[in-house]
């Protein structure tokens, strides 16, 4: 069984959480920074409160990652390890990868490149 909940939409960031079987996928697009962070803090608070067994940040349509969406993805990583949660997050922009790589962030998350999706945001 799949919910569907789409948390406040900006004109920003839109964050779609997906739940199935004890997994929780937040879609993103967008842009990440310190106006819409808590948007996804609390989308992924509300993931980790559920009870999701893996919890997913897919990040293939975000389009600007910066450092208050950088800190809300430590801080994810954080809870996950605290909570025995498996965290994966999903980067298909060379912009948002980048920012991973160069703050270590990227290995820390165990990120993994994507291929973007067709109708995804651009790069």
């Amino acid at each position: 069984m799949t919910i569907i909940s789409p948390g406040p939409t900006d004109d920003l960031l839109r964050v779609e959480t997906h739940a199935v079987d004890g997994a929780a996928r937040l879609v993103l697009s967008g842009e990440v920074d310190c106006s819409t962070a808590p948007q996804l803090r609390r989308a992924l608070d509300a993931a980790f409160a559920d009870g999701s067994r893996s919890v997913t940040v897919d990040l293939e349509a975000v389009t600007f990652l910066d450092s208050a969406g950088l800190s809300t993805l430590a801080i994810a990583h954080r809870t996950a390890v605290g909570t025995g949660v498996r965290l994966r997050v999903l980067v298909g922009t060379r912009a948002v990868a980048r920012a991973l790589q160069v703050t270590g962030l990227w290995e820390l998350l165990a990120v993994e490149q994507v291929e973007r999706r067709a109708g995804a945001g651009a790069a």
